[in-house]
């Protein structure tokens, strides 16, 4: 669990504090630490909140809000321009095209109508669009919860199997965000069912998946102890969100 100051202290700190919870985690769980990725969420924080931590060594960053990222991108790119980028948000149809052209990375595709739009709007290097096929997961809603985004367990495998097929898109894995737990073993239990449904769809479709995108401030250490690949981290890192004006 996190210490009660992980907020605290300066960019760099803030970001060792993580990276020690993550070793921790994997050495608890019997896994080489490098096998975890961190993700570090900048959703409603500035482009110099980003550069301070990229200054610090992170080199990947997730944003929630498409507008919001495309111009952090914009204003860090002369600087930083090897930053990776993860849309980790809900995605809808009329925004895609922004982040076929500016992420590397989409963990939340839940519907085969988006992945398709992304597939088609990657373009190709021929066709001077973007030169690496944009690397995507399946969000799964783990928890059952009718107010979180995310393809059905049982819907899963159909979604797979169709977005697999997609040109300018490589499938990677599953992402979730499960309903909040206090309890270590409450929050390792959803972490475990998305780790399965990883493996069912490589041993029962031949999926080539690597990635499992789970774990936050609040439950890194439990997604870490269930295989884990990239934890997704953004108060612990940034401190306290600011208010994200009303559109």
């Amino acid at each position: 669990m996190p210490d009660p100051d992980d907020s605290a202290g300066d960019p760099a700190e803030r970001l060792r504090r993580v990276r020690l919870r993550i070793e921790q985690a994997a050495r608890a769980a019997g896994r080489d630490a490098a096998e975890v990725r961190l993700l570090a969420v900048s959703k409603t924080f500035g482009a110099e909140a980003v550069a301070a931590m990229a200054r610090c060594g992170q080199t990947e960053f997730g944003e929630n809000y498409v507008q919001e990222g495309v111009a952090k991108m914009a204003a860090l790119r002369a600087e930083w321009p090897t930053l990776c980028w993860h849309f980790i948000g809900p995605l809808q149809s009329n925004k895609t095209r922004d982040v076929a052209a500016g992420f590397d990375w989409v963990h939340s595709i839940d519907r085969l109508s988006v992945a398709q739009r992304l597939s088609a709007q990657r373009g190709s290097p021929a066709q001077g669009g973007a030169p690496a096929p944009l690397q995507v997961c399946l969000q799964v809603n783990v928890s059952g919860e009718a107010s979180k985004s995310g393809v059905s367990p049982e819907q899963l495998p159909g979604l797979a199997r169709e977005v697999a097929r997609l040109p300018g898109l490589r499938l990677r894995g599953l992402m979730g965000i499960p309903a909040p737990a206090v309890d270590l073993a409450a929050q390792r239990a959803p972490f475990a069912r998305l780790r399965e449904l990883r493996d069912q769809l490589v041993a029962h479709q031949g999926l080539a998946l690597d990635t499992l995108s789970m774990g936050m401030s609040a439950d890194l250490e439990a997604a870490v102890l269930e295989g884990a690949t990239i934890v997704r981290v953004g108060s612990a890192l940034f401190g306290e969100r600011p208010r994200r004006a009303t559109p």
